[in-house]
This record gives structure tokens, sequence and C-alpha cells, in this order.
């Protein structure tokens, strides 16, 4: 007698649903990109996001005509939101590596579903954020100042600068990532070429595909190569923030001058990261009728990580502010306390609000399942932790040490329209990125499934009398 399928709010994290097949699971992923019939939503969201990418192309045009001075900075307060903006992006990337490669090496089978969505938003997140180091520079078209390049007029870069480090950081994490999303796109790459119907998507996915053809050979290279850039991008996790912090941490500025700030970033990125995946997977969920390959234990893994991440960097809040106390140094007390009761305490306590009074729900199964619970909880998290790279890069540098260079931070309109523009253009590159390429790794849920079969017909094996469980082709 056969058993009765396992309600899918009950699946263990990772399997899927009874009655899936290798090339039911290839059709559904490539339906996404070749036969979906309702393109109006995405049409929507294509257009609303690409007229504010026009807007972000237009402020950042207006930028390299007329210098930095068009948004809020001078002095004291030098940096505002493009070093907050590239704090916020680059910690949201991490959450994506943490998924895509940590989960790997320790070999979280519930990751399959949720890492090319994590490895896209790892990509485009390290786009944007690099984007806003360069814009920051009074000349950014001499950005390339920064590498170590050849030069006759012995022009070098300043090693001792946070900048430089910023873009060897930077550069690593783009290329790593790169190689890594790569990777673990090629064998779909090739599912895709031998499912498309016109001539042109067929030659364009053959080139992408690399002559992939699945043999014994090409799997045993991709999975030491898969692996080996795994373990590249893994440290990185935790150095790429690290080193961002230090941009903070090295300079003597009263709330800047913290040995506490690499673990306490790295904390904060993986939180950010985790939300923003959450942010994306439950539309994708939705819309995409994905609800077998986003079971609710996968979404309440991830909420639960993200809970775990949270308290780290709610043990930060209180380790920073105590230290400052603790320490006895009058300018890091003033700091704190002007963070608490001063002109920005409505934003810190806002931040206070999202990132540890929210979260607290986190500690129910019922809200770490209900999709519209974290997906507002996810928005409300990504809000407190802008908050916080605003309130970390503003407000220690409003009130410099003697009264009379003390000064109010007021963005612009043109401040306003970098931010969300550039969040737009994120949104813009995961439309087209769900569009274009599969969204879901088609090779690593055939695993699973291949696992799942294996498990079931040991387990019809180990009963007498019951016929052995008939493998999905």
């Amino acid at each position: 007698m056969a058993e009765s399928p396992t309600p899918l709010a009950e699946l263990p994290a990772g399997d899927l649903p009874a009655g899936w097949s290798y090339r039911s699971l290839t059709e559904k992923i490539a339906y996404l990109v070749f036969y979906r019939r309702s393109r109006l939503p995405w049409f929507t969201g294509l257009a609303l996001c690409l007229l504010m990418s026009m807007a972000f192309c237009a402020a950042v045009g207006y930028l390299l005509f007329n210098g930095p001075g068009i948004w809020g900075i001078d002095m004291p307060v030098a940096w505002g939101y493009a070093i907050g903006n590239y704090v916020w992006w680059i910690g949201m990337a991490q959450g994506g590596t943490f998924i895509s490669a940590v989960l790997l090496l320790v070999s979280q089978t519930w990751r399959r579903s949720i890492n090319r969505s994590a490895e896209a938003m790892t990509l485009f997140s390290a786009v944007m954020a690099g984007l806003f180091p360069i814009l920051h520079l009074g000349r950014p078209w001499f950005f390339y100042w920064l590498a170590p390049y050849p030069d006759k007029m012995e022009l070098w870069p300043q090693w001792r600068s946070p900048l430089v480090w910023d873009f060897f950081a930077i550069a690593a994490y783009l290329l790593v990532s790169l190689l890594f999303w790569y990777a673990g796109l090629l064998p779909d790459l090739a599912s895709m070429r031998d499912r498309a119907r016109g001539r042109l998507t067929q030659v364009l996915f053959a080139l992408a595909a690399l002559g992939w053809r699945g043999e014994a050979r090409h799997w045993k290279r991709h999975r030491t190569a898969y692996l080996l850039v795994a373990g590249m991008a893994a440290p990185l996790v935790v150095s790429v923030h690290s080193v961002v912090s230090l941009d903070y941490a090295i300079g003597n500025t009263p709330g800047f001058h913290s040995t506490i700030f690499p673990p306490y970033f790295v904390a904060g990125a993986l939180f950010s990261g985790f939300a923003m995946v959450l942010t994306l997977i439950i539309p994708m969920r939705r819309f995409f009728h994905l609800e077998d390959l986003f079971t609710p234990a996968i979404i309440d893994n991830m909420a639960k990580v993200m809970f775990a991440v949270n308290w780290v960097l709610i043990y930060s809040y209180f380790a920073e502010t105590f230290t400052n106390f603790y320490s006895g140094d009058r300018f890091d007390r003033y700091m704190s306390l002007d963070r608490l009761t001063g002109l920005y305490a409505p934003i810190y306590w806002i931040q206070i609000f999202c990132n540890v009074v929210a979260t607290q729900v986190l500690w129910f199964r019922w809200a770490r399942r209900n999709r519209t619970v974290l997906f507002v909880l996810s928005l409300i998290i990504q809000l407190g932790m802008w908050i916080e790279r605003y309130i970390i890069t503003v407000q220690p540098l409003h009130r410099d040490f003697l009264p009379s260079a003390w000064g109010v931070f007021s963005p612009t309109r043109w401040d306003w329209i970098t931010l969300f523009g550039s969040c737009a253009f994120f949104a813009l590159l995961l439309l087209l990125f769900v569009r274009l390429l599969p969204a879901i790794s088609i090779h690593d849920l055939r695993e699973q499934l291949h696992e799942q079969c294996g498990r079931s017909a040991d387990k019809s094996a180990r009963q007498p009398g019951q016929q052995p469980a008939e493998q999905s082709t």
C-alpha cells in the first residue's frame, strides 16, 4: 500500500513534494524563461524600474558635471549617503555569499532552491556597491589610480588609504562572485540550450554553456571547480566587510575608532543579506507558483539563521554603547549620549525598533512560516539596516572635537534620487535575470530528487511486502 504524500507544510527543509520528475523540474524552471504566458506584471515592473534607473543615470551624469557638491555633504560631515549606501549594498551581498558558498561547504541541502537567486543578488549588490565609492571621489574618472598599475610618472597607490583596500576587496569579491555564479549556471545553460525554440536563442545558450554535454568528466571537473570557488568565496564573507569596517575604525573620530567594527559589520551584513533574499524569493514564490520549490521549511530555516545573526547584531549594539561609557573617554561618551538623545536620536530609535524590537516576532513558528509577515519584516529590516549605516556614517561626524566645527547633514534631492535610483537599477538587473536565465538551479534540484528517490527505495527495501519506489526519470 503506497504511502500518502507528505503535506507541503510538513516536508523537511530541502525535500521536494511527491510527483516531481527530472523532466518536470526542468520544464517548470525553463517555463519561467521560455513559456511564461502572462508577461504584463514583468513588463510593468521593468518599465517602472527602467524609468527610475534613467533618473539615477541622470543624477550620476549631473554629478560628474558639477561634482559631489550637489549632495548634502559638507564639513564636518564629509561622508553622506554615498558612503552609507556603499556599506549597505556591500552588506547585502554577504548574505548571498553565505547561502551559496558557506552552506554548500557544510552540505546544507535546503540551499538548493534559493542559491541561484542569492548568487544573482550577491553579484548585483556588489556592482551597486562598487559604484558609490567611485562616485564619491572628487574626480571619479581617475578611479583607476587606486590600482597598482605601472606608471611613468611614478604615481602609486597610497597603501595606508582605506580606498585602496576597498578597491582590492570589491574587485576580488566581484570576480569570485561572478566565477561562482557562472560555474553553477553552466549545466543549466546546457539544459536551456536543449529546450530553446528559436535559432538565435539556441546559439546564445550554446555559446554560454561552453560545450557542456553532461559527460562524467564534465561533472567531475565542474564539481571540483565549484567547490574550489566556493572555498575562495567563503572567507570573503568575513574579509570583505571587515575591510569595509576599517574605513571607519582606523580613524580617530569618536564613534569610528572601535575594534568591534569588523565583527559588528559582518553580523549586520549577514542580517541584511538574509533579509534581502527573503524579499526576493517570497514574491517569486507567489507570482511564479513555486510553492513546491520554496517550501515553508526552507523559509523557516532562512528566518532562523537570520534571527540568530540578529542576536549577534543586538549584542554588538549593547557592546558598543557599553564600551563607550566604560572607557571613560569623554568624547566617546558624548557621542553615545548624542546618538541616544541628540539631533539624530529619533532616527536611531527607529533603527532600534526595526532591527531589535520588530524581529522578536521570529521567536514564533507561525511568524517564521507566514510569508506575509516575513516579507513585511524583511522590508523593515532593510530600512533599519540602511538607517544603521546612515547613523554610523553621519552622526559621529556632525559633532567635531571643537564646537566651532559642528554642523548638520541635510540630504538634497540628488541624494534621494541616487539612493532610490540605485534600488531601481538593482531591481532592473534582477528582473532581467529572472526573464533571461534560470532563476533556480536545475541540476541542484535534480540532485535533490535523486537523493530522495534513493532514500525512498532504501526505505521500501527495508519493509517486506512492499514494492520499491519507482525512480522518476
